[in-house]
């Protein structure tokens, strides 16, 4: 997501984080490779979304297409891990994302699957300044914590969204708790995740979240945490936000 040096405004993207996700991006599809975490994750993440997305725009989440007619933008969209379910529930879905590669596989993926779905490789604030559109729901899964500047990316996501429109947010807790799981032990003991996939600093707390997109309008609804179920080797929603939460927010 690297903007040219003589950009006036603060790009949201980390040149490392890119080359990160591109070195890495033919596995976004790989149940056992280096993105396992969100294949295992992506029940309880899909679940949110489609729950309250629905709820919020009075549809019956157990619907059909209880998304449909919506549109909805998956902000760092990656291979498409959320933007395919998604479409499936019936939303209108463009994908942006500053990874070519990841952008090329999201692509490949979707129309092995038959699914129309608009990608594009593009920083957000390049995207708004593009674009007069705003959509019912933006999507921000995982990539709060990647980001170069958080304020100017919430920003940013914030004003893409119709007054009266939903944020979906997935991310990680900076706490005590959230160092020895998600960082120390996920990394180094468990290796879920490749070293270095997260800086424990760049968490984010859901304060922080609140009081980053309360400028833009946008206020924190609804938290719900997510643990892991040993005994069944799956994560569950759980009222614990201490690691892994998500995040509803509602734009005025």
């Amino acid at each position: 997501m690297a903007r040219p040096s003589s950009s006036p405004a603060p790009a949201t993207a980390v040149p490392e984080e890119i080359a990160r996700f591109t070195a890495i991006a033919d596995a976004w599809w790989a149940p056992e490779g280096e993105f396992k975490p969100l294949h295992q994750l992506n029940p309880v993440r899909v679940a949110f979304l489609r729950d309250e997305t629905a709820r919020h725009f009075g549809r019956d989440p157990l619907a059909e297409a209880p998304l449909k007619g919506l549109s909805v933008l998956d902000i760092g969209c990656g291979g498409g891990l959320l933007s395919e379910p998604a479409a499936r529930l019936g939303a209108e879905v463009i994908g942006i994302d500053a990874a070519e590669k990841s952008i090329g596989v999201a692509r490949l993926h979707a129309a092995r699957n038959k699914l129309d779905i608009d990608y594009r490789c593009i920083l957000p604030e390049d995207f708004a300044a593009e674009s007069e559109r705003q959509f019912d729901a933006v999507l921000m899964m995982d990539i709060v914590e990647h980001v170069a500047d958080l304020d100017t990316f919430l920003a940013v996501g914030a004003g893409l969204i119709k007054p009266g429109g939903a944020l979906i947010v997935s991310t990680v807790n900076r706490t005590l708790k959230s160092l020895a799981q998600a960082k120390i032990a996920a990394e180094y003991i468990l290796r879920w995740l490749p070293a270095g996939t997260h800086d424990w600093r760049k968490f984010v707390r859901p304060s922080e979240l609140a009081d980053g997109l309360r400028p833009a309008g946008v206020e924190i609804a609804k938290l719900s945490g997510m643990g892991y179920d040993a005994l069944h080797n799956r994560w569950v929603p759980s009222k614990d936000v201490a690691v892994n939460y998500m995040a509803l927010g509602v734009k005025k």
